[in-house]
């Protein structure tokens, strides 16, 4: 059964059209990574999912249509967006800033949630009092998709999770997300760089090019696609 269903997605920036018409599903408890160059429209296909700027054409989850909605709802029906750079607020403290990913929810569920994730992230209950601007880029990945999860999404958007970390973080962040999935059978749709982590984990990917799905098989299949290894994957 398909959690999300997208249907001729346009969306662009101004005058600029980004995405051409995309259309794809993710099933209810899968990963689907999503690969392209530069510029193919893969962050603009995250903020068009989650209603962060206009967007034309049919998106559907959970069964109900969200592409009129604006981004608060969208996240009050179910769907986080963990956006590229991490949105850290700096000056609050780890704590502050894992509290407000729980705006919509009351303080018994922020509470259990709070300790729930935390349980994911041990290095952050360590730093829970310690200011997120002082925290390694590692850390503030950690934070950004805490803060997410204490939405009690049932789709995580994750926009370049591991950009900007050390090789070792990053596979550690990756093995955490699997364990997530294994645990909450949370939907995931994942932009990242490090194409080889992610499809480790993942169900499904898809290749996105000027902003059309140009091809889209099971993880395995494109990890053994001489194609997609030499131009997304990095080697022949």
């Amino acid at each position: 059964m398909s959690l999300l269903s997208i249907n001729g997605l346009q969306a662009g920036y101004g005058p600029r059209r980004v995405l051409q018409g995309v259309d794809l599903t993710i099933g209810d408890g899968q990963i689907l990574v999503v690969l392209g160059a530069n510029g193919a429209g893969k962050t603009t296909l995250l903020r068009a999912i989650s209603g962060t700027i206009p967007r034309a054409g049919t998106i559907t989850f959970d069964g109900k249509r969200i592409d009129q909605l604006s981004a608060r709802k969208v996240v009050a029906a179910g769907i986080a967006h963990v956006p590229q750079g991490r949105g850290t607020f700096a000056d609050l403290t780890v704590d502050e800033n894992i509290r407000l990913g729980a705006y919509l929810r009351n303080a018994a569920d922020a509470k259990r949630n709070r300790e729930r994730w935390l349980t994911f992230f041990p290095r952050l209950r360590e730093r829970l009092a310690q200011q997120a601007g002082s925290l390694s880029g590692g850390e503030q990945q950690m934070l950004a998709i805490t803060r997410a999860l204490m939405l009690q999404p049932r789709l995580l958007l994750l926009d370049e999770p591991s950009l900007g970390l050390a090789p070792i973080i990053t596979r550690g962040l990756v093995d955490v997300l699997a364990a997530i999935r294994k645990e909450t059978a949370m939907t995931m749709l994942i932009v990242e760089q490090n194409a080889n982590l992610a499809l480790a984990i993942a169900d499904d990917g898809m290749v996105l090019e000027s902003g059309n799905v140009v091809l889209r098989d099971t993880a395995a299949n494109l990890v053994g696609n001489d194609e997609v290894r030499r131009i997304y994957l990095g080697y022949e």
